[in-house]
């Protein structure tokens, strides 16, 4: 008896449907079957986030879900930050900054970044330290991070005071 599933996953406002065995991760759902290898899985064990990707809206370590957890769910990835060619504002930052050297867990702190700015965009220097302490970068540190955080966000707000 095969325990594989067809399920549909709507990642990044797209439907992929795919069929997966019930204990296939989310993370190795997203690179393998639907094409989007911007997720990475660094630990496999859930500690160093650079698989962290958005269901409704929330940052979720994508190792540790099953891909069929997510059927019916809003999935975000880093593929989905930019609008077309036009970069998202903490992707810019990110460059701005220097946020990044060997870019592997970028897209965890990317998708990290940007529940942040949705869900706090007001966050204290210490809340956001402590929120970025959530993924693990073994390159940069963290200060440019923090900096790339807080340039977005000064960004994002502006752009809403001008509308």
């Amino acid at each position: 008896m095969s325990s594989e599933l067809d399920i549909v996953l709507t990642v990044n406002g797209e439907a992929y449907p795919v069929r997966v065995e019930s204990r296939r991760t989310l993370a190795d759902t997203l690179r393998d079957e639907c094409g989007l290898t911007g997720t990475n899985s660094g630990c496999e064990h859930g500690i160093c986030g650079s698989c962290t990707v958005l269901v409704d809206d929330e940052p979720v370590r994508a190792c540790l879900m099953f891909a069929v957890q997510a059927e019916g769910r809003k999935v975000r990835t880093v593929e989905g930050l930019a609008n077309g060619e036009e970069l998202h504002p903490l992707q810019r930052a990110f460059i701005e900054h220097h946020a990044l050297q060997c870019g592997f867990c970028t897209p965890g702190f990317l998708m990290l970044g940007v529940s942040m700015l949705e869900r706090v965009p007001e966050m204290t220097d210490a809340a956001l330290r402590e929120a970025l302490s959530a993924n693990l970068c073994r390159c940069t540190g963290y200060k440019n991070i923090v900096k790339a955080v807080r340039a977005a966000a000064s960004e994002i707000r502006a752009r809403s005071a001008a509308r």
